[in-house]
């Protein structure tokens, strides 16, 4: 690695170094670095946990447990300047114990992992959040045998590199990581290089290996949740459209487990929200900005009475501090959309409350839209 010199026009070398030479220690600071900027690994990861041991009948612990943005645990095991020769029989024990993880039990790990780094962070908001969701019953984590692997070294042992290369034709998804501290006079660097599978091969070598578990996966999610999804959808459009309910007009079914009808207002949706033990309609403010959104929502919540009055009933008012986005609703619980005999009551529920959100809603909106100060770009 070189420092280009633009007035001489020269390159000055920067001299690798080795983790021992700097001082580093694996547990006080590669693992840290990882754990506060995971985004060196090349992807949005979620740290759940540090140091985790929570395996029965063992006293092994794993470096740091992750979740990325498709709800797979992620186990990354960090050497500093060699892996050493059993680094691979290492995390796939590690995965082995993690494939059994549940929901509640990834929820109750990352919310300890919480509790230590910050009070008053919930770990449910953080997980919505992270994965952009509705409610937190529509995330799925750590499903089948989805596990991953990264190993993060300052070198890698040929018995190590052969045996993953190896276990990949298996479709266990593991990757190896080489980090390279650099110094320059007082200056210290890290490179972090993604070695296997190599970064430029990687998306054909990972779809090559998944693809008939991917094909199986997809066809069983489109007969057990997105095809009722849509014949639900359909089904409530169709009640929809015949009602006062014009803003439907142009929506077509889907298969997610909302549907946003449009409000006018940008970043700020009409919602149907469909769960497992739920059926919801909302007033979703979902802007990039979380300031603009929780700006909204204060706007809103300042015509609380008169909303509520226009309404008909109270609403549940969801500022979601320590998420982005708010929400302002109106569930009905005990109700399951698998459950077909459940449908007539959900739909009409759903459509009557959101003629009713829309026309509660449509003034405080407007003023919004119309205010001087309020910038909706």
């Amino acid at each position: 690695m070189y420092q280009i010199n633009k007035a001489e026009n020269r390159i000055i070398k920067i001299q690798e170094k080795t983790f021992s030479e700097l001082g580093f220690r694996e547990r006080d600071h590669l693992q840290e670095w990882l754990a506060n900027n995971p985004e060196a690994l090349g992807e949005e990861l979620l740290i759940i946990q540090k140091e985790f041991d929570g395996f029965n009948d063992t006293n092994e612990r794993l470096d740091l447990l992750a979740i990325d943005k498709q709800g797979n645990l992620v186990i990354v095991e960090n050497k500093l300047d060699d892996t050493g020769r059993d680094v691979t029989w290492q995390v796939l024990k590690y995965a082995s114990y993690c494939s059994t993880l549940s929901k509640e039990n990834i929820r109750q790990i990352y919310q300890k992992y919480l509790d230590r780094q910050s009070e008053g962070l919930n770990a449910e908001e953080n997980l919505i959040d992270f994965f952009n969701a509705n409610d937190f019953t529509e995330i799925s984590l750590n499903s089948g045998q989805t596990q991953r692997i990264i190993m993060v070294a300052g070198s890698f042992r040929k018995e190590v590199t052969s045996t993953v290369l190896w276990l990949m034709n298996y479709k266990l998804r593991i990757q190896c990581f080489k980090v390279t501290p650099y110094q320059l006079n007082e200056q210290l660097f890290l490179d972090v290089e993604q070695v296997i599978p190599m970064k430029d091969a990687e998306d054909y070598i990972i779809s090559m290996a998944d693809k008939t578990q991917e094909d199986i996966s997809m066809q069983e999610e489109l007969k057990s949740r997105h095809l009722l999804r849509l014949e639900f959808w359909k089904q409530l459009l169709k009640e929809a459209s015949n009602s006062k309910l014009n803003s439907v007009q142009n929506i077509s079914p889907s298969k997610e487990n909302w549907i946003n009808l449009g409000t006018g207002l940008g970043g700020v949706a009409f919602a149907f929200v469909i769960s497992k033990q739920s059926a919801t309609i909302n007033v979703y403010i979902g802007r990039p900005i979380k300031e603009e959104n929780k700006h909204i929502f204060n706007l809103l919540q300042e015509n609380k009475e008169y909303i509520e009055a226009k309404f008909g009933e109270p609403l549940t008012w969801e500022e979601t501090p320590n998420i982005k986005s708010s929400r302002i609703k109106l569930e009905k619980t005990g109700v399951n959309y698998f459950n077909k005999e459940d449908w007539d009551e959900m739909i009409k529920f759903m459509v009557e409350g959101m003629i009713r959100l829309e026309e509660a809603f449509r003034e405080p909106i407007n003023k919004i839209k119309q205010s001087k100060s309020y910038n909706q770009e």
